[in-house]
Parts: structure tokens; sequence; C-alpha cells
């Protein structure tokens, strides 16, 4: 038994540093608890993750997307009177994303709001207006304006704006007032701009809704419809496997994808692979980039991102410099690579295994340096001068693959319930509008187009088909469908489901429930196995396929 003294004052202390006694701890009984826990879900409900999505799509993700292309502009070119050169540029912007509640309007013209009760009733649509701040203006450049003296190109030229000064202030800052009405977007329930938002019991009663009722679902003509949550593998997280033999190797692989934009995630492999034709056992280091054909030796990219000598690489993949065995294992790619020392070639290197022949040298050079900018490890920044971040993180991926192929790391699992993300109704609702906004706004070029063609004035409100959006969301959310309406073949199905109103309980298991999107054609068992991280997150039970002991066979719970 320890000596009282050794502890000084605190001996026999009964409290703590707070002022909590320990004896009060006796006092909180299990009701308290179980009051405590109806408190919370009371509070936060069961379907809370559903509509914190939704509610973020609303406030963030619709006007970033817009916010990603917010500009069209056409450019005009012809001879004056005088046989100067006159540039005419047309500018179209988009600005502020506002949303109104849902409403109703009659054949008659009489407007009102829209509760989803009415809604079920009368198979209509449970949606919001979508208004978009829009301005255009037109500019005018004159090749014979002293401003232009010895100008010859065009973007160069001083542009005088001759209309649209009621929509831009001096510094070409939108300012207009005026929104054009773009589309409708389906309204979840319960969510911040649905309009049972903050009723009471009496309130929902009253509108012919269950109190009980926690929303999270829309009403598409008049049925009820639940965004199906879709799990997929982590962005950004790097993942270490062994390939089966015969050719047995390491590979070490990220998806990578910049936070909040639209681009497809970024893929790149790294393997650790012996020489071929080489019988000395001596292995390489070789990664394979987007748009670039072949692997490319790992120390000819850190090169081509500025890290030359051998010691500076060294410091990005070795950190500790007395590890002989990780030194060693990397002797044999810097040997290879040791012919390129310049960043110049080893980005031309690069260049000559992606590009077409008969670029010349300063063309390739910079197509390389792109692609190293915008497309390897877009996570870690698409500006310009990030190559020092790009390099480290390059260093630590190979330092995880040595670290697994050294055996002192267990390689990755990739059916870790932590390696993998839930989509919910937000990002999901988020892919499908930015492919039709994309289509709206190349509609309203095709149209600009035609008006500087045949000389007819610009009509923002002809311009825009608000249909494209409505429809296209309609659609998804009608048929399950997750796509464009033309490409159905590689639209995902399945997304968005009737929900199941047959109890209570299997409403609330429909609003939790997540799928996991494996073929039934192939009948991989791992994807479908319990996994020890399921534990305390994943309820088993409905529709779940698992393996059966054999093996092979497959049952459902």
């Amino acid at each position: 038994m320890a000596d009282d003294s050794y502890y000084g004052d605190e001996a026999g202390y009964d409290g703590d540093e707070y002022g909590f006694d320990k004896d009060e701890a006796d006092l909180i009984t299990q009701e308290d608890y179980w009051t405590l826990i109806s408190r919370y879900f009371d509070e936060h409900g069961l379907v809370r993750q559903q509509i914190n999505s939704f509610n973020d799509f609303i406030e963030h993700s619709l006007q970033e997307i817009v916010d990603e292309n917010p500009n069209i502009v056409m450019q005009n070119t012809y001879q004056g009177d005088q046989g100067q050169d006159i540039a005419k540029r047309y500018h179209l912007a988009f600005g502020q994303v506002y949303i109104s509640t849902p409403s109703f309007t009659e054949k008659d013209g009489a407007a009102h709001l829209l509760h989803p009760q009415e809604a079920r009733l009368r198979n209509l649509t449970y949606w919001g207006q979508l208004h978009l701040q829009s301005g255009q203006r037109t500019l005018l450049a004159d090749s014979s304006d002293p401003r232009n003296k010895g100008i010859t190109g065009i973007p160069d030229m001083a542009m005088d704006v001759i209309d649209g000064h009621k929509f831009f202030d001096r510094d070409g800052n939108l300012i207009s007032t005026t929104s054009e009405f773009v589309g409708r977007i389906p309204m979840m329930l319960r969510s911040q701009y649905c309009n049972l938002h903050g009723m009471n019991s009496q309130q929902l009663f009253e509108l012919g809704e269950c109190p009980y009722d926690q929303g999270g679902y829309f009403v598409i003509n008049g049925s009820e419809k639940v965004l199906i949550a879709q799990e997929r593998i982590a962005t950004n997280t790097v993942l270490v496997f062994k390939k089966s033999p015969p050719h047995s190797y390491y590979t070490a692989e990220i998806r990578s994808q910049a936070e909040r934009v639209s681009k497809v995630a970024s893929p790149l492999l790294l393997k650790l692979t012996h020489k071929p034709a080489d019988k000395s056992g001596s292995q390489l280091l070789l990664a394979k980039i987007p748009y670039i054909h072949c692997d490319i030796e790992a120390i000819i990219i850190f090169r081509a991102l500025g890290m030359v000598t051998a010691k500076d690489i060294m410091e990005h993949i070795a950190y500790d410099p007395s590890d002989t065995q990780m030194m060693d294992m990397l002797k044999p790619s810097l040997e290879d690579a040791f012919v390129i020392q310049d960043r110049e070639i080893a980005l031309d290197y690069i260049a000559r295994r992606g590009m077409t022949a008969g670029a010349s040298r300063d063309k390739r050079v910079r197509y390389a340096a792109e692609i190293l900018q915008k497309e390897f490890l877009p996570h870690m920044g698409t500006q310009a001068h990030n190559e020092t971040v790009k390099a480290y993180f390059f260093g630590y991926m190979i330092h995880r693959l040595l670290l697994c192929a050294l055996e002192r790391r267990e390689t990755d699992d990739r059916d870790h319930y932590g390696k993998k993300r839930m989509d919910l109704g937000g990002p999901l609702l988020a892919s499908l509008f930015r492919t039709l906004f994309r289509k709206l706004t190349k509609d309203i070029s095709m149209y600009m187009q035609k008006c500087i063609e045949s000389g007819r004035e610009f009509n923002m409100t002809l311009a825009v088909k608000p249909n494209t959006i409505t429809n296209g969301l309609r659609y998804s959310l009608a048929t399950g469908n997750w796509g464009e309406q033309k490409k159905a073949m590689q639209a995902r199905a399945g997304v968005s489901q009737v929900l199941n109103r047959y109890t209570f309980a299997s409403t609330l298991s429909h609003l939790r429930r997540c799928n996991t999107p494996i073929g039934r054609d192939g009948k991989i068992a791992k994807p479908r196995q319990l996994h020890n991280t399921h534990w305390g997150l994943v309820c088993v039970t409905a529709d779940t396929e698992v393996v059966l002991d054999n093996g092979m066979d497959m049952a459902r719970i």
C-alpha cells in the first residue's frame, strides 16, 4: 500500500480542484441519465444528420457552385470605319443566390404558402423558388484609341463600358438588384426553409402534420421520398496495400480532392516494384500521375518539384538519418534517376510521356508544371509556388510505403469503417445541382452567341430555362436515378426511395439507412462481411446482405 506522505497535501482529499465532491456522484441516479438522453433526442431528433446536411447545401453549397463559374464572356471583333480593329465584349455575371420558402400558384394566379400535407393530398411537389442575382454589360476596345497605341493584343487594350453601368460599380463588381428565376429546389421537411420549421405540436396538428414526424424527407408529386446515404472511400487519405502473388509488390494510393471543389478526385498511385530484367533484387519507386501515360520514377517527380539534391529528397522521405534500412531501399531509385539533375529536364522528361509529339520544349515544360500544380495532390493546393508542401506530402506517402515494405507497419484495410465516408442529401444534391447549373449556363452562352451573331439585344429572362434545374432535380428524386436524364444508363440507381411508412420504427430506420454501392454481379465477399469497426456505428438489420460461413453464399438478414 502506498504511503500517504508520498502524495503530500493531497492525501485523503475527497474532492478535486473544481470543487466536485465524490459523494455527490451517488446523488445522480439512473433516471437522471435517462432524462438527459431523452432531452438530447427531444432536441436533436434521430434524423438530424439528414436535415443538417440539406441545410448546409442550401446555405453554402448552392452559392459555392454558382461562384465556381460566375461569368459568361463573349467577344466579337470587326473592322471600324477607318480600318481600325474594334472589339466588343459582352459580359454576363452571376452573384447572390436567393431561395424562397415553398409556395404554390393556382391557375387563377393566386399564390399561397404550400404545406406538406396539401402537397401530399394534391400530388404536388414541395419546393421553393430559386432566384439568382445577375447583371450584364458591354465593353468596347478601339485600337485607334490613344491609350491603346502600340498594343496589338485585344485582351491588353483599354476598354470602355458602353452600357450596364447600373449593374456594376467602377471596379467591375456586381451591384445589380435584379434577380432572375432559375428553377425550383425541392425542400426537405423540417429543414431551415421548410414552412414547418420552428412550429410547436399544436400548430403542426392544425396543419395535418404528426408532431412526432421528424422530417428529413421530400414530397415529390405527392409521394414521400428519402435520400439514402451513399458510402464511399475517403478522399485525401493514404492507403498502403500489398498486391497478391505472382507479382507481389507494395502500393500506396490516394484519391486527392480539394475541399468544396467540383473536380473529380485526382488519383495518385505509388508502387515499390522490382526493376525489369534485374536479378539483383533492387526495387524502384514508381508513380502514376494523371494525364501521364507511363510510370515516372518518384525521384524525378521530386526534382520536378524543385528538390534537386539527394540530401533534400532523403530528408523529405526518411525522417531519421540513421535509419540505414530505409536509406538502402531508396538507393536504387536515386541511382536510377541520377542522369536527371535539373528541374527543367525533369519537367520535360514527365511531359514527353504525356503530351503528343511535336510540341516545343518550352510548351512541354509548362504542360508538366501545370499538371504538377493542378492535378498532382490538389488537396495540398492548386496555386502556384506550392511545390514544397506537395514534396513533403509525397515524401510522407513514400515513407508510409517503405514502413510497410520493411514490415514495421501493417498494411491498410480497405473495409475499415474509418476509411469510409457517407454522402448524405447535401453532397448528393450538390453534385446533381452542379451538373444542371453547368447545363443552364451552357444554354445561356448559346443564346448569347446567337444574339451577337444576329445583332439582337440579349434578354436574360428569355435566355434562362428554369425547367433545366426544376425538371432535373424532380426527375432524380422521383425515379432514384441520380444523374442527368439523358444519361440514365450511367446514373446511380436507388439513391432516392419511397419512404417506408409501415411502422414508426421502420420510418426512422429508412431515414437513417446507408448503402454500399457494390454491384450484385460480382459477388465480392469482403465488403459484405461484418467488420470489427462496424461495432457501435452500424446496425446490421433490415436488408443487409452478409456472407455465410462457407465464405461464398450470401444471405439477407
